[in-house]
C-alpha cells in the first residue's frame, strides 16, 4: 500500500502551503511533479537555482526561500545537499514544481539537524521550484 502524499497550494513561484494527509509518511523517497516545466532535464553535476519550502511531516516549516525573497544555488547530484534532494531533483525538468517526501535516512539521518529543529526520525517534505540549471 502506498502512503498518501501531502498536497501543496499555489503555482510555480508562489509560496506554497502544504496540507498533510492523516497518514504515516512514506518509508522511501517519494517525488511528485506538481507542475512540469518545459526546460531541459537537470543532470548530476549541474548547479541549479531553486526556491523551496521545507516542512517536517505534519509539523512546522523549518525553512523557505520565498520569505527571504532569494533563491539558492548549489551543485546537484554530487553530495552538496541532503541525499533526498540529490536523488529527487536529478532528472526533473527546469521550470517544474516538485514535492519531495524525504525519509530520515535520506535527510539528516539519526542526528537530525537540531539547529533547524529537525529530529533524527523526522520525515521532511519540500516543495521545490526548479528555476534554472547550468
Amino acid at each position: 500500500m502506498t502512503n498518501a502524499l501531502p498536497t501543496a497550494s499555489g503555482s510555480f513561484g508562489d509560496k506554497p502551503e502544504i496540507t498533510f494527509p492523516d497518514a504515516a509518511p512514506p518509508a522511501d523517497l517519494t517525488v511528485a511533479v506538481l507542475s512540469r516545466g518545459d526546460g531541459g532535464v537537470v543532470d548530476a553535476g549541474q548547479t541549479i537555482d531553486v526556491d523551496y519550502l521545507g516542512q517536517v511531516w505534519g509539523g512546522r516549516i523549518f525553512d523557505n526561500s520565498y520569505d527571504r525573497g532569494s533563491s539558492i544555488q548549489f551543485g546537484i547530484g554530487i553530495g552538496q545537499v541532503i541525499a533526498g534532494w540529490d536523488n529527487g531533483l536529478v532528472g526533473q525538468q527546469i521550470g517544474s514544481r516538485v514535492l519531495i517526501s524525504i525519509p530520515p535516512h535520506e535527510g539528516y539521518g539519526p542526528g537530525g539537524n537540531p539547529r533547524a529543529g529537525i529530529g533524527g526520525d523526522d520525515t521532511l517534505v519540500f516543495v521545490v521550484d526548479i528555476k534554472n540549471a547550468g
